[in-house]
């Protein structure tokens, strides 16, 4: 009969993050490896807490399958003599294999016929089975910051601390980090005293629960928030959802009980992000609205454990926020006490990155590559001199308490503190844009002083890093080059802002011509960019639905400039769906093979002697002539809708003359014919990178 597996793997508390990756690292390998060894299952689940990671599988088979293959072994007319005996080779196969001679098969392979050894191998118990795979259930799992503990070589996220492993109602008792499976269990680490003993999974359910352990993190997710939203509405206001926040506490608590606390109403004075920060980031606080959006002097934090005392818990937890407000409330104080525009010099202290200089020698570099950047773009004097002033105030803010204190704020306190100082809202504005995006699906900046900027700081620091030898390697991107060549793409391609890649990385390098010692020259970190540059525009053009082989077409074409290469991926995919697109590429494809062999001499109309070529050469002539006004206002689906109706006179062509003709003017003409046809499809797309199925 088919039994119940459950594992739990009791450890100390980890961090929140570590949760969710580990369960579904536990749910793969044990997929995985039940699947190796024919253990059959009705389906896995895994659950898991902060204290303990916790793989169910239902309904498993008592026995492995059994095993049945076969082992192709030497030839027919090998294996016996004349006279019918078993040769030397058949008699080595058999032993090798430990079968006998009954126990072979003929197989033929062609026009040989080939023996096989049928081996047979009956399966073994279950619990023998698990009690192999188990520690490698639990050794397999990668965690960002693993540990080692006491004498052990096992990492792991936390000490393990107990392991508990049944099938069906018997121990499975494997051993690892000196410690033996049985079926002992912890409940909440201050709600339930001492050990627990589990007869099978269903009751180590129960117990488990009845210990104070929600042990699934869907039902402790949804508990939270509706507790939550019960809480805030009976305060008159609501909690703005925040999944990250709400993963992260549902990751750190095993049995929650939400609490609505609140701190003086004068803290309400200070901007929003002064209070929301201490509250989110540091206190896992959810901040409570009014029905107008605004701060209410209220806070909603989840409790590990019940509403027992609840009342002493809130008091605790206001008297900390209490504490972090007053000292937010000093720093913002103490920081108007002095203009954002007296703190700039302080930057000339703050090293930006050891051989690349100081902030304070950044912000003059933002401040030269914004300029270009804004006259590239047309911004007449007064948005360049409002684009030059937020560059010099941007990074102020680096050195105000407040920031220093807690630098999430970064960015929004400059916008703040630029405001209280009387600078311009569009200055002010751009000081807290050039930050964004911040993360993946993060707004973007909208005014055109905080694209610049954003664009400026991004690749000011891309090209030094690349300058001075330091590049992402692997999943180690220390300075997060991946995200803000990531936000570059981002801003200039959903703002549609045509600017010159190569140029723009020669600015950038440009700007650190003095006093900066580079590792690698120009030529180098252009290349090495553009690569990195390449591999993100491959996952953003992945991520918008284009096929592979579209994606190798678009970028093969050139991605300098980027704003592009989605309208060129997207008109690509359009052309795909022409009911004549895979002969149209059978002929594209057959001309760009001879393009190759053009010598790149203008076509000499006196050598275009049959009527196919003069008409393919006229139709060209048509087409390039048509595709120019197409190609400035960058309307790509058209230019390939033309280009495709060049298949008519092109399949003409090939079947009425000989391309490589031996007069060498004719071959030639015939050749810049073809050659003429590839490079305009190039301006959209390399259409040789496109994979046609054949049906």
């Amino acid at each position: 009969m088919a039994k119940d597996f459950i594992l739990e793997i009791g450890i100390e508390e980890m961090p929140a993050r570590f949760l969710g990756p580990a369960l579904a690292q536990l749910k793969e390998l044990a997929a995985k490896s039940l699947q190796e060894q024919r253990i059959a299952y009705n389906s896995i689940e895994t659950f898991g807490t902060p204290r303990r990671l916790v793989l169910y599988v239902k309904d498993v088979a008592e026995n492995q399958a059994a095993l049945e293959k076969e082992v192709k072994g030497p030839a027919k007319k090998a294996a016996f003599d004349v006279d019918g005996n078993p040769t030397k080779a058949i008699q080595g196969f058999l032993r090798s294999q430990g079968v006998n001679l009954e126990d072979l098969v003929v197989r033929p392979i062609g026009q040989v016929e080939y023996l096989y050894a049928i081996k047979r191998e009956a399966g073994r118990p279950t619990a023998e089975v698990l009690a192999e795979i188990c520690p490698g259930l639990i050794t397999g799992l990668h965690f960002p910051k693993p540990m080692r503990w006491g004498d052990l070589e096992l990492r792991f996220a936390r000490p393990i601390r107990w392991l508990l492993c049944l099938f069906g109602d018997t121990v499975i008792p494997f051993t690892l980090a000196n410690l033996t499976a049985d079926r002992l269990t912890y409940g909440h680490r201050f709600l339930a005293k001492g050990s627990l003993s589990v007869a099978n999974a269903e009751d180590y359910f129960t117990k488990i629960r009845a210990a104070y352990v929600l042990i699934d993190p869907a039902e402790r997710k949804e508990l939270i928030w509706r507790q939550v939203q019960e809480l805030a509405a009976a305060e008159g206001g609501k909690v703005e959802e925040d999944e990250d926040l709400l993963e992260e506490i549902t990751n750190i608590i095993e049995w929650p009980t939400a609490l609505c606390g609140s701190f003086d109403a004068d803290y309400l004075k200070l901007p929003p992000a002064v209070l929301v920060t201490p509250m989110r980031e540091h206190q896992r606080y959810f901040p409570v609205l009014g029905q107008d959006g605004k701060l209410l002097n209220k806070f909603i934090a989840v409790r590990n454990g019940t509403k027992d005392y609840i009342e002493i818990v809130t008091a605790g937890n206001e008297k900390v926020l209490r504490a972090r407000l007053a000292d937010a409330a000093f720093f913002f104080e103490e920081d108007l006490k002095q203009p954002l525009a007296q703190k700039v010099d302080g930057l000339k202290k703050v090293v930006f990155l050891e051989g690349l200089g100081t902030i304070a020698d950044k912000v003059d570099r933002i401040g030269a590559l914004a300029d270009h950047l804004a006259e590239q773009l047309g911004a007449d004097e007064k948005q360049r001199e409002k684009v030059q002033r937020a560059a010099l105030l941007a990074k102020a803010d680096l050195v105000t308490n407040m920031v220093f204190e807690f630098p999430e704020l970064q960015g929004e306190m400059g916008r703040e503190y630029a405001l209280r100082n009387g600078e311009d809202k569009e200055v002010a504005e751009a000081i807290y844009e050039h930050y964004l995006p911040r993360h993946a699906g993060d707004c973007l900046p909208a005014s055109l002083a905080g694209r610049v900027l954003s664009i400026a700081d991004k690749l000011d620091s891309i090209v030094g890093c690349f300058a001075i030898g330091i590049q992402p390697t692997g999943s180690q991107d220390p300075y997060a080059l991946r995200r803000q060549a990531l936000g570059i793409c981002h801003i200039l391609i959903e703002g549609k802002i045509h600017l010159s890649l190569r140029e723009l990385i020669a600015w950038a390098y440009q700007g650190y011509s003095e006093g900066v010692e580079l590792k690698h020259d120009l030529a180098q970190v252009t290349s090495e960019i553009e690569e990195f540059f390449k591999q993100r525009l491959k996952g953003i053009l992945s991520d918008k639905g284009l096929s592979y082989d579209t994606v190798e077409a678009v970028l093969g074409a050139g991605f300098d400039d980027i704003a592009d290469v989605v309208d060129r991926g997207q008109a690509v995919a359009a052309l795909r769906e022409l009911p004549a697109f895979a002969s149209l590429m059978t002929a594209f494809n057959r001309a760009n093979n001879l393009a190759k062999h053009a010598t790149g001499a203008a076509i000499q109309e006196a050598y275009l002697e049959h009527p196919a070529e003069q008409e393919l050469f006229q139709r060209l002539q048509a087409l390039q002539q048509t595709v120019q006004p197409l190609l400035a206002n960058r309307d790509y689906a058209a230019v390939l809708q033309q280009i495709a109706t060049i298949q008519q006179p092109l399949d003409a062509f090939f079947e009425s003359v000989m391309v490589m003709a031996e007069d060498e003017n004719i071959k030639a003409n015939r050749l810049g014919l073809l050659k003429g046809l590839v490079e305009l499809s190039k301006s959209v797309a390399d259409l040789t990178k496109i994979v046609v199925e054949v049906k």
